[in-house]
């Protein structure tokens, strides 16, 4: 489950890396994110593209029945930095209640180091998840 500890060990982890090691570590969390349940796998149009990201991605977000953020995620393969910033996300939010979601960093994606490593346009695509994601959640929650 995430934590907002691991959102700053996160943070802590990208800041100690040359910019090669943050892309291999993006990468490598490109390569871990959960592929889709078959509930949205079957019907893609329940998912919502990231207009701001270069490369297509699509999300979902549900509140399970304990009150915690559920992410969906759809990026094709050859997406990687997409992908990555994704997986990232996901790690991090997760797992956590609503209301932590909500008040989740919005500066996020900028502490993580990736401005010399990545374009600040890609940058800004992981912005546009984490905007998409707290829109969702205050659409289906009652905070």
């Amino acid at each position: 489950m995430a934590t907002l500890e691991s959102a700053e060990q996160l943070i802590k982890d990208f800041e100690i890396l040359r910019d090669s090691e943050r892309l291999d570590l993006l990468l490598e969390f490109s390569e871990a994110l959960p592929e889709l349940p078959k509930r949205y796998a079957d019907h893609p149009e329940l998912l919502e593209r990231v207009e701001e990201c270069q490369s297509p991605i699509f999300l979902f977000v549900e509140i399970d029945d304990e009150g915690l953020t559920r992410l969906f995620f759809s990026a094709p393969p050859e997406s990687p930095t997409t992908r990555g910033f994704a997986s990232l996300l996901f790690s991090v939010i997760d797992g956590l209640p609503v209301k932590d979601a909500l008040a989740f960093d919005q500066d996020f994606p900028f502490k993580l180091s990736l401005s010399s490593a990545v374009s600040l346009l890609r940058l800004r695509g992981m912005l546009g998840i984490l905007s998409r994601i707290k829109r969702q959640l205050r659409e289906k929650s009652e905070l």
